[in-house]
Protein backbone atom coordinates (compact mmCIF):
# COMPACT_ATOMS: atom_id res chain seq x y z
CA UNK A 1 0.00 0.00 0.00
CA UNK A 2 1.48 3.25 -0.98
CA UNK A 3 1.08 6.75 1.16
CA UNK A 4 -2.29 7.62 -1.35
CA UNK A 5 -4.16 4.34 -1.02
CA UNK A 6 -3.77 3.27 2.82
CA UNK A 7 -5.30 0.17 3.82
CA UNK A 8 -8.15 2.70 6.17
CA UNK A 9 -9.22 4.60 3.23
CA UNK A 10 -12.17 1.31 2.72
CA UNK A 11 -12.96 2.30 6.38
CA UNK A 12 -13.68 6.13 5.75
CA UNK A 13 -15.57 5.06 2.97
CA UNK A 14 -17.96 2.59 5.16
CA UNK A 15 -18.35 5.73 6.65
CA UNK A 16 -20.06 8.01 4.41
CA UNK A 17 -22.03 4.60 3.41
CA UNK A 18 -23.28 4.60 7.40
CA UNK A 19 -23.61 8.11 8.18
CA UNK A 20 -25.84 8.58 5.21
CA UNK A 21 -28.00 6.05 6.04
CA UNK A 22 -27.78 6.28 9.49
CA UNK A 23 -28.47 9.84 10.18
CA UNK A 24 -30.63 10.60 7.56
CA UNK A 25 -32.63 7.72 8.68
CA UNK A 26 -32.90 9.28 12.19
CA UNK A 27 -34.10 12.56 10.71
CA UNK A 28 -37.11 10.64 8.61
CA UNK A 29 -38.13 8.79 12.24
CA UNK A 30 -37.74 12.57 14.09
CA UNK A 31 -40.08 13.44 11.09
CA UNK A 32 -42.09 10.74 11.30
CA UNK A 33 -42.68 10.60 14.90
CA UNK A 34 -43.30 14.18 15.68
CA UNK A 35 -45.40 14.65 13.00
CA UNK A 36 -47.71 11.68 13.81
CA UNK A 37 -48.53 12.65 17.27
CA UNK A 38 -49.77 16.09 16.04
CA UNK A 39 -51.57 13.62 13.75
CA UNK A 40 -53.33 11.63 16.25
CA UNK A 41 -54.43 14.29 17.91
CA UNK A 42 -55.84 15.42 15.09
CA UNK A 43 -57.69 12.83 14.70
CA UNK A 44 -59.28 12.66 17.65
CA UNK A 45 -61.36 15.75 17.10
CA UNK A 46 -61.28 15.96 13.29
CA UNK A 47 -61.29 12.84 11.79
CA UNK A 48 -61.93 13.55 8.29
CA UNK A 49 -58.91 15.36 8.15
CA UNK A 50 -56.39 13.02 8.80
CA UNK A 51 -55.70 12.14 5.16
CA UNK A 52 -54.71 15.30 4.11
CA UNK A 53 -52.15 15.67 7.27
CA UNK A 54 -50.18 13.17 5.66
CA UNK A 55 -48.13 14.76 4.01
CA UNK A 56 -45.51 15.61 6.66
CA UNK A 57 -44.85 12.00 7.45
CA UNK A 58 -45.00 11.04 3.24
CA UNK A 59 -42.12 14.19 3.44
CA UNK A 60 -40.12 12.51 6.07
CA UNK A 61 -40.07 9.08 4.45
CA UNK A 62 -38.46 10.82 1.37
CA UNK A 63 -35.53 11.97 3.56
CA UNK A 64 -34.51 7.94 4.44
CA UNK A 65 -34.75 7.44 0.55
CA UNK A 66 -32.35 10.13 0.09
CA UNK A 67 -29.62 8.32 2.35
CA UNK A 68 -30.84 4.85 0.88
CA UNK A 69 -29.96 6.41 -2.57
CA UNK A 70 -26.12 8.05 -1.65
CA UNK A 71 -25.39 4.61 0.71
CA UNK A 72 -25.84 2.70 -2.58
CA UNK A 73 -24.22 4.47 -4.73
CA UNK A 74 -21.10 4.98 -2.05
CA UNK A 75 -21.11 1.11 -1.52
CA UNK A 76 -21.07 0.31 -5.34
CA UNK A 77 -18.01 1.92 -5.82
CA UNK A 78 -15.86 0.19 -2.49
CA UNK A 79 -14.84 -3.31 -3.64
CA UNK A 80 -11.78 -5.34 -1.35
CA UNK A 81 -9.87 -6.31 -4.21
CA UNK A 82 -9.55 -3.22 -6.09
CA UNK A 83 -7.13 -0.19 -4.65
CA UNK A 84 -9.00 2.72 -3.19
CA UNK A 85 -7.26 5.99 -2.57
CA UNK A 86 -7.49 7.66 0.69
CA UNK A 87 -9.17 10.84 -1.64
CA UNK A 88 -12.07 8.50 -2.43
CA UNK A 89 -12.11 7.45 1.32
CA UNK A 90 -12.30 10.80 2.53
CA UNK A 91 -14.93 12.12 -0.85
CA UNK A 92 -17.02 9.36 -0.09
CA UNK A 93 -17.08 10.07 3.93
CA UNK A 94 -17.24 14.04 2.84
CA UNK A 95 -20.52 12.66 0.88
CA UNK A 96 -22.00 10.67 3.39
CA UNK A 97 -22.04 13.50 6.22
CA UNK A 98 -23.51 16.00 3.94
CA UNK A 99 -26.45 13.96 2.64
CA UNK A 100 -27.23 12.27 6.36
CA UNK A 101 -26.61 15.22 8.38
CA UNK A 102 -29.06 18.01 5.60
CA UNK A 103 -31.41 14.76 6.35
CA UNK A 104 -31.02 15.02 9.59
CA UNK A 105 -31.68 18.81 9.87
CA UNK A 106 -34.37 18.16 7.26
CA UNK A 107 -36.56 15.72 9.46
CA UNK A 108 -35.73 17.91 12.47
CA UNK A 109 -37.36 20.68 10.75
CA UNK A 110 -40.17 18.73 9.20
CA UNK A 111 -41.04 17.11 12.46
CA UNK A 112 -41.61 20.20 14.00
CA UNK A 113 -43.24 22.23 11.55
CA UNK A 114 -45.40 19.84 10.90
CA UNK A 115 -46.67 18.98 14.21
CA UNK A 116 -47.25 22.70 14.52
CA UNK A 117 -49.24 22.84 11.36
CA UNK A 118 -51.09 19.79 11.88
CA UNK A 119 -52.44 20.72 15.52
CA UNK A 120 -53.27 24.39 13.71
CA UNK A 121 -55.41 22.82 11.13
CA UNK A 122 -57.81 21.35 13.09
CA UNK A 123 -58.97 25.03 14.39
CA UNK A 124 -58.35 26.51 10.82
CA UNK A 125 -57.86 25.13 7.66
CA UNK A 126 -56.63 28.19 5.78
CA UNK A 127 -52.98 26.83 7.33
CA UNK A 128 -53.16 24.35 4.69
CA UNK A 129 -50.98 26.25 2.16
CA UNK A 130 -48.71 27.45 4.65
CA UNK A 131 -47.92 23.62 5.74
CA UNK A 132 -46.89 22.71 2.20
CA UNK A 133 -44.89 25.35 1.25
CA UNK A 134 -43.34 25.53 5.00
CA UNK A 135 -42.82 21.65 4.55
CA UNK A 136 -41.90 21.72 1.11
CA UNK A 137 -38.94 24.09 2.25
CA UNK A 138 -37.31 21.57 4.63
CA UNK A 139 -37.71 18.88 2.58
CA UNK A 140 -35.25 20.89 0.18
CA UNK A 141 -33.03 20.91 2.77
CA UNK A 142 -32.05 16.96 2.32
CA UNK A 143 -32.63 17.85 -1.10
CA UNK A 144 -29.92 19.70 -1.34
CA UNK A 145 -27.76 17.51 0.58
CA UNK A 146 -28.20 14.73 -1.94
CA UNK A 147 -27.33 17.20 -4.61
CA UNK A 148 -24.04 17.98 -3.01
CA UNK A 149 -23.48 14.07 -2.16
CA UNK A 150 -23.55 13.09 -5.71
CA UNK A 151 -21.68 15.96 -6.88
CA UNK A 152 -18.85 14.71 -4.29
CA UNK A 153 -19.43 11.45 -5.82
CA UNK A 154 -18.24 12.33 -9.29
CA UNK A 155 -15.29 14.06 -8.29
CA UNK A 156 -13.34 10.46 -7.89
CA UNK A 157 -11.72 9.10 -10.47
CA UNK A 158 -10.24 6.01 -9.33
CA UNK A 159 -6.65 6.30 -10.82
CA UNK A 160 -4.76 7.53 -7.99
CA UNK A 161 -3.65 4.48 -6.89
CA UNK A 162 -1.51 3.88 -9.97
CA UNK A 163 1.06 6.38 -9.43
Amino acid sequence: MSDQCPVFAHFLGFGGVASAMILSTIGAAYGTAKSGVGISGLATFKPELVMKSLIPIIMSGILAVYGLVVSVLIAGSLSPSEPYSLFAGCTHLAAGLACGGSGLAAGLAIGKAGDAFVRAYVYQSRVFVGMLLTLIFAEVLGLYGLIVALILNTRISGDECSA
